[in-house]
């Protein structure tokens, strides 16, 4: 019997990967604004988002990025999602409408939920999107099961780790 976590049924995901994702994620959305195909802005949901959302913004040619942070996670535990800061009120208008809003990941869609109630026609992209929050974002790229643990580089440092059969 191995000492495994419960979320050792890992994804890994390295730079160079999150890299590739989002530029796919951009060539998706690429044209597909309700404005001739553009989008107004680009709105990350810290801090899972930041580095999709710069990696979008430089492939549509998007300059204006804003943040809206929202906690969801207490280290690896799920909690009640709670907006921490908003993006700018008159960017996002009355309901978001051509605005990207960019996340790394929907888990159970609770985050993005609590977005979309703010800003119902904005677009909601993720990169990685797992089935229970799957019908709250519009486009993503990878589905991975929802018992998966999905490692991002930002998470991660490089450490020895013991062979399986070590001693």
């Amino acid at each position: 019997m191995t000492d495994r976590l419960p979320h050792e049924k890992g994804f890994h995901i390295s730079w160079d990967q999150i890299h590739r994702d989002s530029r796919a994620l951009a060539w998706r959305l690429d044209k597909q604004g309700p404005d001739d195909g553009q989008w107004r802005a680009i709105v990350a949901i810290t801090r899972g988002g930041l580095a999709p959302a710069m990696i979008i913004a430089r492939e549509l040619d998007i300059r204006v990025v804003d943040t809206i942070s929202v906690k969801s996670y207490d280290w690896q535990k799920q909690a009640d999602a709670v907006v921490l800061k908003s993006p700018q009120a008159d960017l996002m208008g009355a309901d978001g409408e051509g605005i990207l809003i960019i996340d790394d990941l929907v888990d159970t869609g609770k985050t993005l939920e609590l977005v979309r109630q703010t800003y119902p026609k904005a677009h909601f992209a993720t990169v990685y999107a797992k089935p229970k929050g799957r019908n709250m974002v519009d486009s993503f790229i990878t589905e991975v099961s929802q018992d998966t643990w999905i490692f991002f580089p930002w998470d991660m440092a490089l450490q020895y780790v013991e062979p399986y059969r070590g001693r």
